[in-house]
């Protein structure tokens, strides 16, 4: 199994729209790395939902239940979606202060990479953050 990270900002589609929404194809990635990240999820990957912009904190957990194909949103055949369900709703969402401040997560690729929309986590980055929110 993989872990993965999705950003989307809760003004544009929130962790409680999705939740309502019960299943969603992620789509808008214009990213190449990302758009590669998300090539590489596969059915089962589990996926930590953050807010971005507002709020700023991983607030859920979903899983990958389609893989990759072509955006429905664009004729551009470069660009990928993949369909997500959410999982569970954090306990306590973890802001990215927290995520900055603990030094097993110094190197998670939203500290290092903080403008990437699709990112994959180490199992042990995964687990941190979902212990850091239970």
């Amino acid at each position: 199994m993989q872990y993965f990270l999705v950003k989307s900002e809760p003004f544009k589609y929130s962790w409680e729209k999705f939740n309502e929404d019960g299943r969603t194809f992620w789509d808008g990635v214009r990213n190449y790395q990302a758009r590669n990240n998300m090539k590489e999820m596969k059915e089962g990957d589990l996926v930590l939902f953050y807010h971005s912009n507002e709020g700023k904190n991983v607030v859920g957990i979903a899983k990958v239940v389609k893989e990759f194909y072509q955006d429905p949103t664009t004729d551009d055949d470069r660009w990928v979606v993949v369909d997500l369900v959410p999982i569970e709703s954090l306990k306590n969402p973890v802001t990215l202060e927290t995520i900055k401040a603990d030094e097993r997560l110094k190197d998670v690729s939203l500290v290092r990479q903080g403008r990437l929309s699709v990112m994959t986590l180490k199992p042990e980055e995964f687990d941190r953050i979902v212990e850091l929110g239970s």
